[in-house]
């Protein structure tokens, strides 16, 4: 075999030398005897803290939500290796990949729904699939960042 041969299709045909740095000076900073100011926090952490009970309840529905489909996807690669061994069906690489990057695609969107369908009240359950505290959640997320945004542009 040749060098050629061996070559990489995007790998250049010659190796370029690098230039030669230019050498600099580091640039002189300039030191401020004057400390900035600290700013305390508005709330403590006990306040900003998500209760234990929220914090199980979201990792549950994460769990749920975010984890059957992972586990479809793996199943899928599992599933088209025993079908290819043991039955000689092959199917399409494509479809395989198609298929597993959808369940682990439904995966992340389930981590996400996962914690916006939990209910955020520490008293209440909250329904099964959550769709009521999602869009409960999901309002008081943007309205929070639109919160955000004006104050930064002010």
């Amino acid at each position: 075999m040749s060098a050629e041969s061996d070559r990489l299709p995007f790998e250049p045909n010659k190796k370029r030398q690098k230039p030669a740095k230019a050498e600099s000076k580091p640039p002189i900073v300039k030191q401020e005897s004057v400390k900035k100011e600290k700013k305390k926090p508005r709330y403590s952490k006990e306040e900003v803290a998500i209760p234990q009970v929220v914090s199980q309840r979201m990792m549950r529905r994460v769990a749920g939500f975010a984890g059957v489909p992972t586990s479809l996807g793996i199943m899928t690669l599992v599933v088209s290796y025993f079908l290819l061994v043991n039955t000689g069906i092959k199917l399409p690489p494509v479809a395989v990949l198609l298929v597993n990057m959808g369940f682990f695609g439904l995966g992340v969107l389930g981590i996400s729904y996962g914690v916006l369908s939990a209910s955020w009240d520490e008293d209440r359950a909250g329904t099964l699939l959550g769709w009521s505290d999602f869009t409960v959640n999901l309002g008081r997320m943007v309205s929070a960042w639109r919160e955000s945004r004006q104050k930064k542009n002010t």
